[in-house]
């Protein structure tokens, strides 16, 4: 691969998870403080990412792979998603916020797939040179953390109380701009499927690696992790109001520690992976989640603060551990037929129907839970996600059978 290209790779990857970061990881807090937003209010917001993961198949398999460049699907719902996200930085209230935050998931989600296709298209050798250009995508989502914080400080206290968080979609939106107009200059990335060959529902949902439930063992996998969603759900819709209403500055960088220890435990995967085998890995995967809510269930944001801190840098564990090892575990069961269908069901069950319903239940513990004008019980709203965790990682350890599965470099 030429430097100019690799260079072209990086920086598209930098920005598509500057674009999601930057407004992702504040969203709950924005709408509480700016738009007086119920728990459940958010959980629909968020939720919007999984309705996004859900109609993105159907945008990638019957119009990206057949009709057009990848590249220019990505440059069109990228210049889209910064109309949309200067939208919701003009909305002044929840009923105008919503439809444009779910518009913007429908135009967002599928270019996660999309920026993929760019990449490999252009790689001799994806499994050394593709980890050298997503690395990027998680700097670029680090970036956007520190920039809230350090740079403008839109998330320190007073600036939250004057609804400075605002501004993170105007940020993001010019962000989603540059990346359209830049990915019109990315390499060609031609259709995947001719015109003319036919396209079924069951191909673009991947129906066909349903047959792979037969065997238990895959079903015991599919059906935790689905419902391990749940507890994500958790961490993604709760991180930010959790810091910012028990007067944490500065949070949204500090929320980056997370995606920095992701980095890092991918690294040391490979080495647990092959020592101890797929099922222990799952394992102290779930353990992970369990722990981490626990940590944020009777931390504080004093004396015990370090509790706090260690629950975010479980995140490495807790994403790794559990979910890169399963894409590795579904692809060695799937066959080389299936493994695309079986990769895209997984994507589509867990995003897709698992964070849906993990918002939907998100929202309603955190409203359960409201104690008065924007303070919660937090420390009942984290034990509820720890036991759901919990009960998950025992049915797992009980109904799945150790089996030998090879890590793929």
């Amino acid at each position: 691969m030429k430097k100019s290209t690799y260079f072209q790779l990086s920086f598209m990857m930098f920005l598509e998870f500057f674009i999601w970061g930057g407004w992702f990881v504040t969203l709950g807090t924005f709408m509480g403080n700016n738009l007086s937003a119920s728990g459940g209010e958010i959980a629909q917001a968020f939720s919007t990412q999984s309705w996004g993961a859900i109609i993105a198949p159907f945008i990638i398999g019957l119009i990206a792979d057949r009709f057009f460049n990848a590249e220019r699907i990505l440059g069109i719902l990228h210049v889209v998603g910064a109309g949309l996200m200067y939208m919701m930085y003009t909305a002044d209230d929840v009923a105008s916020f919503y439809p444009y935050t779910l518009g913007y998931m429908i135009a967002y989600m599928p270019t996660l797939a999309l920026v993929n296709s760019v990449a490999f298209n252009q790689m001799n050798d994806p499994s050394k040179e593709f980890p050298r250009v997503r690395v990027f995508g998680t700097i670029g989502w680090i970036v956007a953390g520190l920039v809230i914080s350090f740079v403008f400080a839109w998330d320190s206290k007073e600036n939250i109380a004057a609804g400075m968080l605002q501004n993170t979609f105007l940020m993001v939106g010019i962000a989603s701009a540059i990346l359209g107009v830049f990915s019109f200059a990315l390499p060609k990335t031609p259709p995947s499927v001719g015109k003319d060959q036919k396209v079924s529902l069951s191909d673009i949902l991947g129906l066909e690696a349903l047959k792979l439930l037969k065997d238990r063992n895959f079903l015991v996998f599919f059906l935790s992790s689905v419902l391990i969603c749940i507890p994500l759900a958790f961490y993604y819709q709760n991180l930010s109001p959790f810091l910012t209403e028990g007067g944490v500055e500065n949070s949204t960088a500090m929320t980056t520690v997370g995606q920095i220890s992701e980095a890092v435990f991918i690294l040391l995967l490979p080495f647990f992976f092959k020592k101890y085998g797929f099922k222990k890995t799952i394992l102290v995967g779930m353990l992970a989640w369990a722990v981490r809510y626990l940590l944020f269930a009777f931390g504080d944001m004093d004396g015990l603060f370090f509790m706090v801190i260690t629950g975010v840098v479980l995140h490495g564990i807790c994403y790794d551990f559990f979910f890169v090892s399963g894409q590795i575990y579904t692809d060695s069961k799937a066959g080389d037929k299936a493994k695309s269908a079986a990769q895209g069901l997984i994507t589509l069950a867990t995003y897709g129907v698992g964070m849906l319903v993990g918002f939907y239940i998100a929202g309603k513990v955190v409203d359960a839970n409201l104690l008065g004008e924007g303070s919660h019980d937090w420390k009942q709203i984290w034990l509820f996600p720890a036991g759901f965790a919990a009960v998950v990682m025992v049915l797992f350890a009980v109904l799945f059978k150790n089996e030998k599965v090879e890590y793929q470099d």
